[in-house]
């Protein structure tokens, strides 16, 4: 059997539906679905088994069983086990499943609930898009101060000596064009505006383009992984757009790599 997790707290009150949460997101829905009914079939009739693709919905799941019962026995028991090399974590869902309200109520019950489900589903998504559009003006914003203070960072005419007419060298990201190749000062990588290609510094030496499609290949949008030919640690990871990019870089930057533990470095690409 599986190693068994430390015991996790169930924060909801008992109900026919549990919420599993921790779960491989690299795995299919069809196959975690086939894993988990399996695994919770040993206690109780399910009734239904929610497990989606969307990014937002990834590592989670649903199991409805037709009573609080079996429930309450799969939660007891399953808590902690280990499924895809990872402890399982389950609570009671906070509110019935459709599968549940359609069951026991009237059509009009039914009905009721999945306005209420999709009102507050629209209010989530309001929240999040609010968010992400909250954190884009704050980078961008970042990134407009930092052009600022590069301009004012310019040296004002000097005398037309030899050591002064020297141009002067500013250092930049291997591979990486300057926003403002007439300035003196190139904005710092951490205020460069979002866009949907990052480049990732910091990287071991064995890590190639499997092991980063692995960690970048989950958000949504991904469209592949670029290294650059004779150079190691470094590489550019593209997306369909900036919603991506963001996600990825938020979830990765500084995550430990290798077996010294480096700290990875993502920025946006320069345009």
């Amino acid at each position: 059997m599986a190693a068994v997790a430390p015991q996790q707290v169930v924060t909801n009150p008992p109900n026919s539906t549990i919420y599993v949460k921790n779960l491989e997101e690299r795995i299919k829905p069809d196959q975690l679905k086939e894993a988990l009914t399996e695994i919770f079939s040993e206690y109780g009739n399910i009734i239904d088994l929610v497990a989606k693709k969307n990014l937002k919905a990834k590592g989670q799941a649903f199991v409805v069983f037709d009573g609080v019962e079996a429930a309450e026995r799969a939660i007891e028991e399953v808590q902690g086990f280990e499924l895809f090399a990872k402890p399982m974590v389950l609570d009671y869902a906070k509110t019935k499943s459709d599968a549940t309200v359609q069951r026991e109520g009237q059509e009009e019950d039914f009905e009721a609930h999945k306005r209420r489900r999709l009102a507050e589903k629209g209010s989530s998504l309001i929240t999040l898009s609010t968010g992400m559009l909250l954190m884009l003006f704050i980078e961008r914003k970042q990134a407009a101060e930092a052009a600022e203070l590069s301009k004012k960072l310019k040296r004002p005419p000097a005398a037309p000596d030899a050591a002064a007419a020297r141009p002067i060298k500013s250092a930049r990201g291997v591979g990486l064009k300057s926003s403002n190749p007439a300035s003196g000062a190139v904005i710092p990588e951490e205020y460069l505006p979002p866009n949907k290609i990052l480049f990732v510094q910091n990287l071991p030496d064995d890590y190639g383009v499997g092991g980063l499609t692995a960690i970048f290949g989950r958000f949504e949008g991904f469209k592949e992984v670029r290294l650059v030919p004779g150079r190691k640690g470094i590489a550019f990871v593209e997306y369909d757009a900036e919603a991506g990019a963001i996600s990825a870089k938020e979830s990765t930057a500084g995550m430990m790599l290798g077996e010294e533990g480096k700290p990875v470095k993502v920025v946006y690409q320069r345009q």
